[in-house]
């Protein structure tokens, strides 16, 4: 009898077990934590294989292109791909190789530049085309399940990047995490959104994500090019299928976005449609200062690797690692803006105003730098401005819709997502024709011009600030039945012997719901 006490345990610890994890998930204020890493985790992985193949697709491009035409390329290979890609090639002509540097390199050179930069780009264009269906379809069914859908898809384009040994499998695994981004990105931000609906949790929850996003930004080189170096190059695309796998059966515990009660929180009201958004002059201004604000880097990215190889002699390892310490200011920006606005929560449009004359600044002086070390701190400038105006613009964007609107965000976050993505559609694409035909300086003066003009644009939000919600509950909750979630969460926190009183705002709209399986929203 008692060798079998263990295996007569086990059950029981099985089952406490689940109950103490099922206790956890039916707490609202742990629940929405959850809910806040696995979209954390989903932004990150999102960002990371955007990023991860900045040291590796060179090497997939030439070697798609120069398999299979012996006789349709009369040059030999140049010395600069010759190095980096095979040195057992069968062409003898090894010892010419040096002897004709800047004859002919330039065309094939070139030619794989645009097509990397084709590659980047059709993430963003594709996300940018399917951002307004996206919002709306988020708009209709609630966040999770759009969320679920967006890790399915992340999950089979880094597969396909996993097993790609062609141009055009490239091409189509980098298209379809455009469509996976449109819904993950949009729908988890608007879920943040949703979870926190007051203003200082809220901003130090889209903080807490955009330093995700950062994050993930900033590792993912160094991460794919030392598995790419070390572990085969569909190791670090495995990995991040693995992460994504697990961030969407999290997502089916903590959500159970196929359950009757997630059913029932389909069932949400009718938010204002993107064309109507995308009209108000207010969020008009937002989202043209996130577009601005991303233009530089999202030009610079692409182009400064060879301004710093001709200007400073810098070596690839250089050109890596200048962007690495951007990470530390950024952070820091995130950090400041969220402190200032539990503060000060009707400044957010200096924040962003402020945030924008640093990034036009910090642009301008990057065609100045001649050594590695102005031109770090330029670039840490830079990235600590976009911080300021992304920290304090997208909580903005929800208190907009909250105050003027229905309180459904999938398109108001949509309309951010295009915003970001108009930038990073155009920079991989136009940022190398502009240098080729005006210069890297002009290009740089030029974002950062745009951003100094900009900055003044903003005090069009400086008023935006002063409008007190809860006149805009008064006005929806008493003369009129619940037109949205946020709305329908108040009117049931709302004492009926209170109806002269101001309408209080509770801690947040998972807090209400201890009863269980979250039936405030079928009372919308």
């Amino acid at each position: 009898m008692e060798p079998e006490a263990p295996a007569g345990r086990a059950p029981a610890a099985a089952s406490k077990l689940s109950e103490a994890v099922g206790a956890a998930l039916q707490d609202p204020r742990r629940q929405r934590r959850l809910v806040l890493v696995i979209v954390c985790v989903a932004l990150f992985l999102d960002n990371m294989l955007y990023m991860v193949i900045v040291p590796i697709v060179p090497y997939y491009v030439h070697a798609a292109g120069e398999k299979p035409t012996p006789t349709s390329s009369p040059t030999p290979p140049t010395p600069t791909n010759a190095s980096a890609v095979t040195g057992n090639t069968s062409e003898p002509p090894t010892a010419d190789l040096p002897a004709k540097p800047i004859v002919k390199p330039r065309h094939p050179r070139d030619n794989e530049d645009v097509k990397i930069g084709v590659l980047f780009a059709s993430k963003a264009i594709l996300q940018l085309l399917v951002n307004p269906l996206s919002g709306t379809f988020i708009d209709r069914m609630s966040y999770d399940l759009p969320l679920l859908l967006g890790l399915g898809v992340l999950f089979a384009s880094t597969v396909m990047f996993a097993f790609a040994e062609d141009y055009a499998t490239l091409f189509a695994a980098r298209s379809l995490q455009g469509l996976g981004s449109a819904f993950a990105d949009t729908s988890g931000i608007a879920m943040i959104a949703d979870k926190y609906p007051e203003e200082p949790e809220r901003s130090r929850a889209l903080g807490l994500a955009l330093a995700f996003i950062s994050f993930g930004s900033l590792v993912a080189p160094p991460f794919g090019g030392f598995l790419h170096e070390f572990a085969g190059k569909s190791a670090p695309f495995l990995v991040l299928a693995a992460v994504s796998l697990f961030d969407a059966l999290l997502l089916l515990v903590v959500a159970k976005p196929f359950s009757a009660a997630a059913r029932a929180r389909a069932n949400l009201p009718v938010g204002t449609p993107i064309h109507r958004l995308m009209l108000d002059p207010y969020i008009a201004v937002v989202a043209g200062a996130l577009t601005t604000c991303n233009i530089p880097l999202a030009f610079l990215e692409p182009t400064i690797a060879t301004w710093m190889e001709r200007t400073m002699a810098a070596s690839e390892w250089e050109a890596g690692i200048a962007w690495l310490p951007a990470f530390v200011p950024h952070v820091l920006g995130v950090y400041l803006t969220v402190r200032l606005a539990a503060r000060y929560p009707h400044l957010q449009w200096l924040y962003g105003a402020f945030g924008l004359a640093v990034i036009g600044a910090s642009s301008c002086l990057v065609p100045a730098c001649r050594s590695f070390a102005p031109l770090v701190i330029s670039l840490c400038g830079l990235c600590f401005g976009i911080a300021l105006v992304d920290t304090a613009l997208l909580p903005t964007l929800a208190f907009l819709v909250d105050v003027r609107h229905v309180s459904v965000y999938g398109s108001v976050y949509a309309i951010a997502d295009i915003s970001y993505c108009v930038a990073y559609a155009l920079g991989p694409i136009v940022a190398g024709h502009i240098v080729h035909s005006l210069g890297f300086a002009q290009l740089s003066l030029g974002m950062g011009l745009a951003n100094l003009l900009y900055a003044p644009v903003l005090l069009l939000l400086r008023n935006v600030g002063l409008l007190k919600r809860s006149r805009s509950e008064r006005d929806v909750l008493l003369d009129e039945p619940p037109q949205g979630l946020y709305d329908a969460v108040r009117l049931r926190e709302r004492p009926m012997s209170d109806r002269g009183a101001a309408p209080r705002s509770p801690p947040g709209p998972l807090d209400a719901c201890e009863e269980g399986d979250y039936d405030y929203y079928t009372r919308s």
